[in-house]
């Protein structure tokens, strides 16, 4: 395996400990709680879903899209593996948009006790990593435009492609704890 992938992984196994203390964070306070959990004044999942859940196809979406460039890249596809890379690039940065303008409607922020102090600091870490990837997106597609990747070179494409896919799948583990189990 190519040393920047093995780098990518042991990253990427760091992050799997900070987002597993974070969520031992938000499980032990809510464990602790007394008292109805939720936000200070609660929603009801249909009022917060219209925008969480779309996000959530974005960036479900944004994975498959990446997947492709990679697959593109394999392929010595360097057009392709453009043209997906930036699709994935503009739906990180509409996850990220929508994500701001999702903080905006719910009606508590991270000082409204436990929940929300939890909330915004499991999606504000998150998030700061979605807008990480896509500055990696940004430079892979640079890059990409100057036509340094090919079938045999292609090693930053897929450990940001492993990046992006295992943020993708830390969203879906905090779209189901904090949108639908609460």
């Amino acid at each position: 395996m190519p040393t920047p992938l093995v780098g990518m992984l042991l990253f990427i196994a760091s992050e799997v400990m900070l987002f597993g203390g974070l969520f031992a964070a938000y499980f032990n306070a809510r464990a602790g709680f007394v008292g109805e959990w939720g936000p200070p004044h609660p929603a009801e999942p249909l009022e917060v879903l219209p925008i969480a859940l779309p996000l959530t196809v974005v960036l479900v979406t944004s994975s498959v899209t990446m997947q492709l460039g990679v697959w593109a890249i394999r392929r010595g596809d360097q057009r392709r593996m453009r043209f997906w890379t930036a699709i994935t690039l503009l739906l990180g940065i509409g996850f990220v948009g929508g994500q701001l303008y999702d903080y905006s409607t719910l009606g508590f922020g991270i000082s409204d006790g436990v929940f929300g102090t939890v909330f915004y600091t499991l999606t504000g870490f998150h998030g700061a990593h979605v807008f990480g990837g896509t500055v990696g997106l940004t430079i892979l597609l640079a890059r990409a435009i100057q036509g340094q990747f090919s079938a045999r070179n292609h090693v930053a494409v897929e450990a940001i492609s492993i990046y992006w896919h295992f943020v993708d799948v830390v969203w879906i583990a905090l779209f189901t704890t904090l949108y639908l189990l609460r």
